[in-house]
């Protein structure tokens, strides 16, 4: 029976019919394939004997498996001398696109689910270029590169940045440089030329046990995130399969627990905000300024969440004492909040976070940088975390640096940025154009403040506080500096569109392609 997530109904009848059946041939074995799901009958899964199909950790094991899959026939296809080194290199890549996931959002924003048809494809396109290569001309590197990075393992790849890391190995690895005896894609890691599958399979049973993250581009502390996630994830199960029952023993009961949490919470949640009393401030400043408009849509969300919270934990508390009768939402908050996580009630209309106790500090320290601007006027610096639409931000500034030029277009204004060498305390007064933002975090590399560039990062320290940033509009059509890195700034450490900000160029001493194989961004928020 395959496929029993589709058909979850029968699987309740079939369950039946196997526990009602009195007589069952000795002989008789059900086998079944189905994907995770929520509604599949826990009681069928109890019963049976389940078997899970992984792919293979690690370098050595990945390229094995593939090369299991490859013929002495395959091997052969063609005489010419490009075709077994390129066979190996699109099995390491495709060996190393399945590896980086484990590494998370370092690895991949995305992770996506590479398979032997990805590989069977690339191979079969470079068979066809040697086919039809005009051996005076040599192979058409361009068209290899755009194949594999944009076409083959590139037509999965939904998230620009994961693009241009795919592009990047191909640019990288491919080439003809990778037909030289001195071409390793790490140390210890090259190109072998044989024969046989058999001397292939015994070149790859001596590559090492044990992978670093380096052969992939990235950092050995990028071994640390993956190994932390890995606890993390067997962690929150076991967190998770926990029974959620009042404790009937000695001691505190959840309820008693969550109820002074609720009432300590709701001690410290900052006060509403007054409409009659934020618009007469931002009257008062200029209610049409880009910034102010900003800042007002700003106010109007911080609002709806500073309500949702103080209703729900008043709820709450009625709801346990018995008051009010507890809704599934009140007790999925009671639940979430026992074990310290955000309740889904609050966090679809705010921000994601570790815990509750990180991200109700952080409703507070949002609050104080709302309230001090429109009741103190304009700060001199800005923390961009605590924006729920940092990308507005940047767009207001721009519209205020066009205004204040006379001739500037919109459309060809762009972002610029500079790295200061100063922290948010050193900061006295606001620069002359555009604004300074400050929170940041490194996150796969280092930083040198004296030099204003990256560099690599210390050992065992994963993110590296970045100094005050001057992000200011520049007028002009032309492309930026290519010696620049344009590194990703995201709201969360969970990489995607939806918590992509912008880009800010960085200088460097390597090349780019450096730090796009390692991964690199910034980070308004490391929990």
């Amino acid at each position: 029976l395959q496929n029993g997530h589709l058909a979850l109904d029968f699987l309740e009848e079939l369950l039946n019919s196997i526990v009602e059946t009195e007589n069952v041939h000795e002989s008789f074995r059900l086998w079944m394939t189905t994907e995770v799901h929520d509604k599949f009958p826990i009681n069928l899964l109890q019963v049976s004997i389940k078997y899970t199909f992984a792919p293979p950790q690690g370098v050595k094991a990945g390229i094995k498996r593939t090369y299991s899959t490859i013929t002495q026939e395959q091997l052969d296809y063609s005489n010419l001398a490009q075709w077994k080194p390129m066979q190996y290199a699109v099995a390491f890549l495709h060996t190393t696109v399945q590896e980086r996931r484990k590494f998370g959002p370092l690895g991949w924003n995305i992770p996506y689910e590479f398979n032997q048809a990805d590989f069977n494809a690339s191979t079969q396109y470079v068979q066809n270029l040697l086919d039809d290569m005009d051996l005076k001309k040599g192979l058409s590197w361009g068209a290899i590169r755009y194949m594999l990075g944009e076409i083959q393992y590139g037509g999965r790849v939904t998230d620009d940045y994961d693009k241009l890391l795919l592009n990047t190995y191909a640019k990288v690895w491919f080439g003809e440089h990778m037909f030289q005896a001195s071409f390793r894609f790490y140390k210890g890691y090259s190109i072998p030329l044989f024969k046989t599958i058999k001397e292939y399979m015994d070149f790859i049973d001596k590559l090492p046990l044990v992978d670093t993250p380096e052969i992939f581009g990235m950092h050995p502390n990028a071994d640390i995130t993956y190994q932390s996630n890995t606890a993390k994830a067997c962690l929150d199960t076991i967190l998770e399969i926990q029974p959620k029952d009042s404790s009937s023993g000695g001691g505190e009961t959840r309820e008693s627990i969550v109820r002074r949490q609720a009432g300590e919470m709701l001690e410290k949640l900052p006060a509403d905000y007054i409409p009659h009393e934020v618009r007469a401030r931002l009257s008062k400043m200029g209610a049409i300024a880009p910034m102010n408009i900003f800042l007002r849509q700003e106010i109007d969300r911080m609002q709806r969440v500073i309500g949702l919270v103080r209703t729900t934990l008043q709820d709450l508390q009625l709801a346990i004492d018995g008051t009010i009768i507890m809704s599934e939402n009140l007790r999925n908050t009671l639940d979430s909040m026992y074990d310290a996580k955000v309740p889904s009630l609050w966090r679809k209309v705010s921000w994601e976070s570790a815990t509750i106790g990180f991200w109700f500090t952080e409703l507070l320290e949002r609050d104080q940088q709302f309230r001090s601007w429109v009741f103190e006027g304009r700060p001199t610096s800005f923390w961009m975390t605590g924006f729920f639409n940092p990308q507005g931000f940047l767009t207001a500034m721009r519209q205020e640096v066009a205004r204040a030029h006379k001739g500037w277009a919109l459309d060809s204004v762009v972002l610029h940025n500079d790295v200061t060498k100063l922290n948010k305390e050193e900061i006295t007064s606001p620069p002359a154009e555009g604004v300074y933002i400050f929170g940041l975090f490194m996150d796969g590399a280092g930083w040198d403040r004296r030099n204003t560039k990256l560099v690599e990062p210390t050992p065992k320290v994963l993110y590296v506080p970045m100094p005050v940033v001057h992000v200011y509009a520049i007028n002009t059509k032309g492309g930026k500096d290519p010696k620049l890195y344009a590194c990703p700034v995201y709201k969360k450490p969970r990489r995607t569109d939806l918590t992509f900000i912008t880009a800010l160029y960085l200088k460097t001493n390597q090349h780019p392609d450096h730090w796009i194989m390692r991964g690199v961004a910034l980070l308004c928020d490391i929990k």
